[in-house]
């Protein structure tokens, strides 16, 4: 079966880009491959008519993405196109299946639960996914990984990345044999062992939080650099404040002396920006006996240098338990908001990969 898409950019009110990468990839999990996707501009009244006079006659489903405020009149126009009426976001012809959808997160879980069982109705098998999750996973292992799971199973592999995590989705059908899928999982997942966190589509910050639940753990962090994104990505999971105790947003010198403890003496001779003083920031958290697990974070998140010979992009994460504390050192590469959330990322990952 063929699929495709049209998205409609609302120029009237100043929205010049939609969002339609969400409905896309839940379309992709349920089995549905865009062959072909249209951008038009909604001001163009015969845009839209010639694209689903095209479409209708080559695909078996079309579906439709627009802002919001689009919707009651993109719905008119399909309605005309295609001589019958919708039904919630769906209107169903003998010859094609459209779907008037809305950008975000809304169009996602419309295209999840409303198109995928529509079209899988209509092809007369269901499909399934296995996702798995990874933290800066090198593109070229990735890649290998993925091509060694196709050559064991009958499989569609998709992959994505957004700051540093990485999303593995193994597509398969009602009539995949499961040793075929389990094949294709267990190979991704030995190849992705080291950047790997989760066999089910939960963030990092998430599944750190399940783990010091279940280890009936608290942690507390100190950031210089990532401005409280790590404590955030933490306390966002209900019942978070079982599992986190303090979180410190240490900037200036004085802060780290005061607050954490780090010597002046570290600060002068390696810097703010250094393995020492990431070292110190974490220890000085775990000094207190408050929390089990420490996480700190310092670093260079650009566009230019802290004023010393250190790149922009650098970044120390330290990672501490009673026992001991570690410390990573990283060079990030992107703009400022990209390093940061990278960082983020990757503490968050590190300190799950400390108690598990």
């Amino acid at each position: 079966m063929k699929f495709g898409a049209i998205v409609l950019r609302n120029i009237r009110s100043g929205v010049l880009s939609v969002d339609f990468s969400g409905v896309a990839d839940a379309l992709l999990s349920g089995g549905i491959c865009l062959d072909e996707t249209v951008l038009l501009p909604y001001d163009d009244p015969s845009a839209l008519p010639a694209a689903l006079a095209r479409l209708k006659g080559e695909c078996d489903g079309v579906f439709l993405i627009c802002d919001g405020v689009l919707l009651p009149a993109v719905k008119e126009g399909v309605e005309q196109a295609a001589g019958g009426k919708f039904e919630g976001p769906l209107l169903e012809t003998e010859g094609c299946l459209y779907a008037v959808l809305p950008s975000g997160e809304e169009g996602k879980l419309c295209a999840k639960e409303e198109v995928v069982p529509a079209v899988d109705r209509r092809r007369g098998r269901s499909y399934y996914s296995v996702v798995l999750k990874t933290v800066l996973a090198p593109a070229e292992i990735v890649l290998k990984a993925v091509e060694e799971a196709c050559e064991s199973a009958r499989v569609s592999i998709h992959t994505s990345e957004e700051y540093g995590v990485g999303r593995v989705e193994v597509v398969y059908h009602s009539g995949t044999p499961k040793v075929e899928v389990d094949e294709a999982v267990r190979v991704l997942a030995t190849a992705l062992d080291p950047y790997l966190y989760a066999m089910e589509d939960v963030s990092v910050g998430q599944r750190l939080f399940e783990a010091l639940k279940l280890h009936r753990l608290r942690v507390s962090t100190a950031e210089s650099f990532t401005g409280g994104g790590v404590g955030e990505a933490i306390v966002k999971n209900p019942g978070a404040s079982k599992v986190f105790y303090e979180g410190l947003n240490t900037y200036d010198s004085g802060a780290k002396i005061g607050r954490l403890g780090v010597s002046e003496y570290t600060l002068k001779t390696k810097g703010a920006v250094s393995g020492d003083t990431a070292y110190e920031m974490a220890a000085g958290l775990l000094k207190t006996g408050n929390c089990d697990v420490a996480i700190a974070t310092t670093g260079v998140a650009g566009p230019g240098s802290d004023g010393t010979n250190t790149p922009a992009g650098t970044c120390f994460i330290a990672v501490g338990t009673r026992e001991r504390v570690r410390v990573f050192e990283f060079l990030l590469h992107g703009d400022r908001n990209s390093v940061t959330r990278q960082a983020i990322h990757l503490a968050l990952f590190l300190a799950y990969k400390e108690i598990n």
